[in-house]
């Protein structure tokens, strides 16, 4: 790979993804895009980088697929897990008590593990939570994990990673050698492709956002910026959780720490005005969504 196909690989990414790979990243796209290029019936990175100048929109696509991390399984680091079950939920149903409705959005969703997480958590407060409309939406960059999170099957390596085995038994039924989310779960949780560098307004307001290991690979504008749509995103006495790497201490007000909670955050009285994101369309190849990580 030539430095001229690294910093074109590089400048995309970040634009369609915000991934910011440093200058010494390269040995990552070569292991990351070597097989992508083989499977296409290409000689090599070089020739992926000229399909894409030349307008192959479907493998930049690929490219930033295959460049962005899906590293996640089922309630990855415990702690936010329980935040939402012992602070957050008994928070979000007093204040909610009146129009008994709740959105919570993952805005990194991958492969449902943490989606699926959340909404196992909510059936085991089915009692606390009868008679009220909760609406679980997942995004993500990817449509290729979008799906499998939909299909809701999993390998036994994937279940055997976080899932306590009664929650796999309670929840799951075994379909040969994988498992698949019993539909009443997989019903809880909506689906959407989604980029996170472009705007989400139109997705409303929410009591609750997962965007967790995400922000960590953004350069810092980005992370502010993103930040602050996120709070707008945000009901005035909502919460997001972010990943136990991240954080929005220096970076902005929109948001503060909520004390003795680790990567748990509510909207501060600054919500600042964001800078305006790049449009759809506004350069080619243009790709799809952020990705979860």
């Amino acid at each position: 790979m030539t430095p001229p196909d690294y910093e074109y690989l590089r400048k995309l990414l970040k634009y369609h993804s915000g991934l910011d790979l440093s200058a010494d990243k390269q040995y990552l796209i070569e292991s990351r895009l070597l097989p992508l290029s083989q499977k296409a019936g290409l000689s090599g990175i070089s020739e992926l980088v000229q399909k894409m100048k030349g307008g192959a929109a479907s493998i930049a696509t690929q490219v930033v697929e295959a460049m962005t991390t899906n590293e996640t399984f089922f309630f990855r680091d415990k702690v936010p897990f329980e935040h939402f079950r012992d602070s957050i939920m008994p928070q979000i149903l007093r204040a909610r008590a009146s129009r008994k409705s709740i959105r919570i959005w993952c805005a990194a969703g991958s492969t449902g593990q943490e989606p699926y997480s959340l909404a196992t958590c909510l059936k085991e407060m089915s009692t606390a939570i009868a008679g009220w409309r909760i609406e679980i939406l997942a995004t993500d960059l990817s449509q290729e994990v979008l799906e499998k999170s939909r299909s809701g099957i999993y390998s036994q390596f994937e279940v055997q990673r976080g899932l306590p085995i009664q929650m796999l038994l309670k929840y799951f039924k075994q379909v040969g050698e994988l498992w698949q989310i019993n539909p009443d779960i997989r019903a809880m949780v909506q689906h959407r492709q989604l980029n996170l560098l472009h705007d989400f307004s139109a997705l409303g307001a929410f009591d609750v956002i997962f965007c967790r290991n995400v922000l960590i690979y953004f350069d810092q504008d980005t992370k502010i910026n993103t930040f602050n749509r996120l709070a707008r995103a945000t009901e005035p006495d909502g919460f997001l959780v972010l990943g136990a790497a991240e954080t929005v201490v220096g970076l902005t007000d929109a948001f503060k720490p909520c004390p003795q909670r680790a990567s748990l955050f509510r909207p501060g009285a600054a919500r600042a005005t964001p800078t305006k994101m790049p449009a759809v369309g506004v350069v080619a190849p243009k790709v799809a969504v952020m990705a979860s990580l």
